[in-house]
């Protein structure tokens, strides 16, 4: 039945409803010819239609349901009775199997086509057809079609097909096609990292396994292979392609390579290290499609972009980024860079390593093994004539007193420190030995950072707190939060069950003014503290995540945790008081 009400023409279905208008339809079907899309797909592309109310018409007409997948369960196992390859080029997904009758979520379950071509790939079962967006049957997909069993039988195949390590090290060597199967492995375990966003890929070999983890919104995912054999060649494969010493087993070594993983030109930074049963391997991926993050999409709130642009505009003094490692400074320094680069201006960064390349910009990486440390390249830089500096990282004395020197002689400096706040941030320059009156020169401002979890926005609930954590936050806020409500993610297909989806920056912003400036002249700690905790608009990263809290955007135990991780206080039994 739904199938005879399909053979009418779509577009005048829509007519007919009042959907759209005939000029639309005729607008669409001309956009139609030239483009070689589908008809819906050119009335949403118009504007003429939402995918929404397309799909919610086709349903009505087909008389099938149309589904939000967002907070379902899906089985893995039941979906990949449909193989990724059939799944994606018919844009379906199997969301239900009751052994009689599989239930098939379609973006377009008008294309009789597909669904003639899926029924006969999956009979004897019957199939029962549901409509869903493209949105939610993308995000399925790479949810449901990870490359965990693929890792798994190319692991077992590669272990089957060496016996010992000198042939696995023969052939890590010669195997250098793509149908290799170490290839195929290592490329497995790539796409895997993308398809869910992963950061990091750590591969540790021990006495009877090896353990695979990825680094996914700041935490770590697990896998283990049994076949630890197989360790060795992955190594070496890595080596090969970073262009380290294959030979060399008992020293670290860093490199970096770039791969192609499913139109994504993906940047690895690698670092290896012997350990007892082999060397570890740990990669750092950065996807050079996706860009550099502009200030908006950190997190950074309007009022503290407004200033730190002033700041930006100002022609000389230092900006310092400060955080530990994985709080994302560097995002935030390439953002900074991004909106300062234009042809009239000279910049030079000074980085180890290089992580995102930007155009005009020119940027050096340091290499210590001849010499080239970042002090013996500042000194050359500063002859370079750069209006603007950026300093991968203030690492020793010689290097902060250069960068200080570089922004009280005409140039704007950038640079980053490894400290839990912006308040201690300057304090550290002068416990690295700096004048405190070439600090209190330079320094013009300092953003200390954060990555915080947010909470996924298609399963977020009302959290209860307890009454410790209220009145900690009550606190911390300076009122009574008691009848506020918080919001925390029960864990959805989306978000693979953990209740989280995505990280947002947490910020606070000091611009050093007169008091600051004469309490580091006078090399006052305690001074400087109290006018820095006083100066206007200084928001502590405590706050600026509580701020985040009140609006459901992350869940309290981040605002508890970070702010255990700034200043180590106890969040479960402070009081109001």
């Amino acid at each position: 039945m739904a199938k005879a009400k399909l053979r009418m023409r779509l577009g005048d279905l829509l007519v007919h409803e009042h959907i759209i208008t005939e000029p639309q339809l005729m607008d669409a079907l001309s956009s139609q010819k030239s483009s070689g899309k589908k008809l819906g797909a050119a009335l949403i592309e118009l504007g003429h239609i939402t995918e929404t109310q397309l799909l919610t018409f086709l349903a009505q007409q087909l008389n099938v349901e149309f589904i939000d997948v967002s907070q379902s369960k899906i089985d893995p196992k039941v979906a990949q009775q449909l193989p990724e390859v059939h799944a994606r080029r018919h844009r379906a997904l199997v969301i239900a199997d009751d052994g009689m009758t599989v239930t098939l979520a379609m973006n377009d379950p008008a294309d009789l086509n597909a669904v003639d071509a899926l029924e006969l790939f999956l009979s004897p079962k019957q199939v029962k057809l549901a409509a869903i967006t493209e949105t939610q049957l993308i995000e399925s997909f790479d949810q449901l079609y990870r490359r965990t069993q693929d890792i798994a039988a190319f692991a077992e195949q590669l272990s089957e097909e060496h016996g010992d390590e000198q042939e696995f090290e023969l052939a890590g060597l010669e195997d250098a096609d793509e149908d290799a199967t170490v290839v195929k492995l290592l490329q497995s375990i790539f796409e895997d990292a993308v398809q869910i966003k992963a950061s990091d890929i750590h591969i540790e070999p021990e006495e009877k396994l090896v353990r695979i983890r990825q680094r996914v919104d700041g935490v770590l995912q697990e896998s283990v292979l049994n076949e630890a054999n197989i360790a060795s060649a992955l190594v070496l494969r890595l080596k090969l392609m970073a262009s380290l010493d294959i030979s060399e087993k008992r020293l670290p070594q860093d490199g970096r390579f770039n791969i192609k993983i499913k139109r994504h030109s993906v940047d690895v930074r690698l670092s290896t290290m012997p350990v007892q049963f082999g060397e570890s391997v740990v990669m750092r991926l950065l996807d050079q499609s996706a860009g550099v993050l502009g200030m908006e999409q950190t997190g950074m709130p309007a009022e503290m972009q407004q200033r730190l642009r002033y700041q930006m505009s100002r022609p000389h003094g230092m900006i310092l980024v400060t955080g530990p490692t994985g709080s994302g400074k560097t995002t935030t320094l390439y953002g900074v860079l991004n909106e300062l680069n234009d042809p009239g201006k000279k910049i030079i960064t000074v980085e180890d390593p290089v992580e995102y390349r930007l155009p005009r910009i020119n940027q050096v990486q340091v290499s210590t093994k001849i010499g080239l440390d970042f002090s013996n390249v500042l000194r050359t830089t500063l002859r370079q004539d750069p209006d603007i500096l950026m300093i991968g990282e203030m690492r020793d004395h010689e290097t902060v007193e250069i960068g200080l020197r570089g922004a009280l002689t005409g140039h704007l400096v950038l640079s980053t420190l490894h400290t839990n706040d912006a308040i201690s941030s300057a304090l550290r320059l002068t416990d690295m030995g700096a004048p405190g009156y070439l600090v209190a020169s330079s320094l013009r401002a300092i953003i200390a950072q954060r990555l915080v979890r947010k909470n996924c926005v298609h399963c977020k609930v009302e959290h209860q707190l307890t009454q410790n954590e209220v009145n900690w936050l009550s606190h911390l806020a300076g009122h009574d939060l008691s009848a506020h409500s918080f919001y925390q993610g029960s864990g959805c297909q989306r978000c693979q069950q953990t209740g989280m989806s995505g990280r947002v920056g947490v910020f606070e912003f000091l611009e050093v003014d007169a008091p600051m400036a004469e309490a580091l002249r006078k090399d006052d700690p305690d001074a400087f503290t109290k006018a820095a905790s006083a100066s206007n608009g200084f928001k502590p990263l405590a706050q600026a995540a509580l701020a985040f809290a009140l609006e459901g955007t992350i869940p309290v135990s981040e605002v508890l945790r970070l702010a255990e991780q700034s200043h180590g206080e106890s969040t479960t039994t402070q009081g109001a008081d």
